[in-house]
């Protein structure tokens, strides 16, 4: 009922801008953002969520942006194991034929499984090294394959087949695995036209892809205060000719903290990055992009890496912004068809590799108040040492 009265309290007073509660005035976020009208504003509570935020073709107007609130919200794009599509081929040893309703090669190479609440990717990542699948017989307690059927496939169809392997300690069911399966593509996701929007506190964990997947053509998108962590594949991600604003990022644990590509025009401001496995910072083609005040403490096979493409020219700007090697040495790369243009960047343990235009200064007086201002305390001992 209180539904139905909000709903035709919405049309009958489409000028004032409301407040739209998830969980109250309406029962799931995708309901929400399709009642939400220029100057609204969505509320999330401060909970886990399994569900995802879309926008699909939706706008705000100028002065009166459609915003959504997380309040510290999660949105958790992993499931359970459902033991109902496993069955056990030999002691210890469970698979899947059906695990989701259709997969492809790019879904496969961003796959993990969650086990106790850690990711294994079975040292394979989007955009990074991709060890061979072991075979089901290899496989140790706690490790996971996949095996191709190609006989099921259909030519011109770019869906994959075949069984997920899961090996288990003999004895042990799956209902006490703790095996959580990601679901979802993402956990914000934006595709259309999109304009006049603000997204904030907020945080996106365990999707297959994406924490926060932005494509089409939005306009005047503003990210404030979001988290990704730990996503299959990019922290946040700009596809096409896709403009937003980032003020407050935080990527921990993802294959690629930061990957925007095409045309796009992205800025981003007060910026942690950490744990991440190909790449930190990843721009690429004719886009314009812009970071600023960000701290990268990199592990990552690239920390960051700048590259145009035929008849195409990427720009970066970079103000403010340390870049710290905390494992392997990787290498800070600069395409002789890209410009970065840097002021206050420092480059500590990694290899310049500037075949394009490069020029960089920085303090170490304004390193140490940058990581202050933008690196979690419990990331702040690693950066010391």
């Amino acid at each position: 009922m209180r539904f139905v009265l909000f709903s035709l309290l919405a049309a009958a007073l489409p000028c004032l801008a409301r407040d739209i509660r998830v969980g109250e005035d309406v029962k799931t976020i995708a309901a929400a953002i399709r009642l939400a009208q220029p100057g609204d504003t969505i509320h999330l509570q401060p909970i886990v969520y399994r569900d995802y935020v879309g926008f699909y073709g939706k706008k705000g107007e100028a002065g009166k942006p459609i915003t959504l609130d997380g309040h510290g919200a999660t949105l958790e794009g992993s499931e359970p194991l459902d033991p109902k599509k496993w069955v056990e081929a030999s002691p210890g040893l469970f698979e899947a034929k059906e695990l989701l309703p259709r997969f492809d090669d790019a879904i496969l190479m961003r796959w993990f499984f969650l086990w106790d609440g850690k990711m294994n990717h079975m040292g394979r990542t989007s955009k990074g090294k991709k060890a061979p699948y072991v075979k089901p017989v290899d496989l140790k307690p706690g490790e996971w394959t996949f095996v191709r059927d190609q006989a099921r496939e259909k030519p011109g169809s770019s869906q994959v087949f075949g069984s997920f392997f899961l090996r288990l300690p003999v004895g042990q069911n799956l209902a006490d695995a703790h095996v959580f399966v990601p679901t979802r593509s993402a956990g914000v996701q934006l595709s259309g036209d999109n304009a006049h929007l603000v997204i904030r506190n907020i945080t996106a964990t365990h999707p297959y892809n994406d924490g926060f997947n932005i494509h089409g053509d939005c306009r005047d998108v503003v990210f404030e205060n979001i988290r990704a962590i730990e996503c299959g594949d990019d922290g946040i991600s700009a596809h096409e000719s896709a403009e937003y604003r980032v003020d407050g990022f935080v990527g921990i644990g993802n294959s690629t903290g930061i990957t925007d590509t095409v045309t796009a025009k992205t800025s981003y401001r007060h910026v942690f990055l950490a744990d991440n496995l190909a790449f930190d910072l990843y721009f690429m083609n004719d886009g314009r992009y812009a970071v600023a005040d960000a701290v990268v403490l990199s592990s990552s096979e690239h920390a960051l890496q700048v590259v145009g493409g035929k008849d195409q020219h990427a720009e970066l700007r970079l103000d403010n912004v340390l870049i710290r090697r905390a494992g392997p040495k990787g290498a800070v790369a600069v395409a002789h068809d890209s410009a970065v243009y840097a002021r206050r960047f420092s480059v500590e343990g990694d290899e310049m590799k500037a075949n394009g235009r490069f020029d960089f200064d920085g303090t170490p007086a304004e390193r140490d108040a940058l990581i202050k201002a933008v690196v979690p305390a419990e990331y702040r001992a690693r950066l010391a040492q």
